[in-house]
């Protein structure tokens, strides 16, 4: 998930203290006002619970449910810059900077949360990694930081011999499978990321993720969305949206069917066909 990430533009190039503190803030803690709208801030990733009832924004301002009425900002003010979930309710990892009154390193390294954000504890890497793509997989955590880092614990951390530069890292706790998107294509790899392939005729992606070991979604640069059923290494076309995606994640449905959940500028659409139609999302 994700979630969220340097997302290629239209030319198809990307944008480019102790260890041992506990960060324990108040929830609810806005940077805009009491009762936010949808978030101005730039988002970097998203999660979706609960079959659908529960949709959190990762933003540059911090977590919000925008299935809370009103939307809400539910976690201190960090800026979220990675984000993933990990298949457990309430269960993030994240990586960013701190926000005003939030005393942890810049950057934060990676954080976690058990209490769906509220609260956030610092792991590993305080001061010294901006975990800006990050997954969780069966085999641990994968992040980019300007190298791609793997960790069984959240601890300590081991660097694969990769040259990738991913836009977005995408996984599953249901497999050791990761997605990373590049400007050269996708890249795959089986064992949590430690070595990687590129899958021969993918479409060119920009974001992807998991809804389950096997089925994937993913979007374009042009908003074609696709989808794959053996875990990324085919894909077929299945829509298009026709505004930029800043973050998504998938779900399945009661019926078995793939959902796909996108936020944009302004909205989130939400497909409950694969991907074949899209509308605007409610919590209502």
């Amino acid at each position: 998930m994700t979630e969220h990430r340097h997302a290629f533009t239209q030319s198809r190039t990307i944008a480019t203290a102790a260890a041992t503190a506990t960060l324990l803030l108040a929830t609810g803690c806005s940077t805009a006002s009491s009762t936010p709208s949808y978030p101005e801030a730039h988002i970097h990733g998203m999660a979706v619970q609960d079959g659908g009832d529960t949709v959190l924004l990762a933003t540059h301002a911090g977590l919000y449910d925008m299935s809370a009425d009103p939307i809400e900002v539910i976690s201190p003010p960090i800026d979220l810059m990675g984000f993933a979930t990990t298949g457990e309710p309430d269960h993030f990892y994240a990586s960013g900077h701190p926000g005003e009154g939030v005393q942890l390193p810049n950057p934060v390294g990676l954080i976690e949360s058990t209490d769906g954000g509220q609260s956030w504890q610092p792991l590993s890497r305080q001061g010294q990694s901006d975990f800006h793509s990050l997954t969780y997989t069966e085999a641990g955590i994968v992040g980019f930081d300007g190298s791609t880092r793997t960790s069984t614990n959240g601890q300590t951390w081991s660097t694969p011999d990769t040259n990738i530069q991913p836009a977005d890292l995408s996984g599953t706790a249901e497999g050791q499978t990761v997605l990373a998107t590049t400007e050269a294509g996708v890249k795959r790899s089986t064992d949590g990321g430690t070595t990687w392939t590129k899958v021969p005729d993918a479409p060119l992606l920009y974001m992807t993720d998991f809804a389950s070991a096997q089925e994937v979604a993913g979007i374009s640069p042009d908003g074609s969305v696709y989808t794959s059923e053996d875990a990324g290494l085919t894909w077929h076309r299945s829509g298009t949206i026709d505004t930029e995606a800043h973050a998504m994640a998938t779900t399945t449905g009661n019926d078995g069917q793939l959902q796909i959940w996108i936020a944009t500028e302004q909205d989130i659409l939400v497909s409950k066909d694969g991907g074949s139609t899209f509308s605007s999302w409610t919590s209502q």
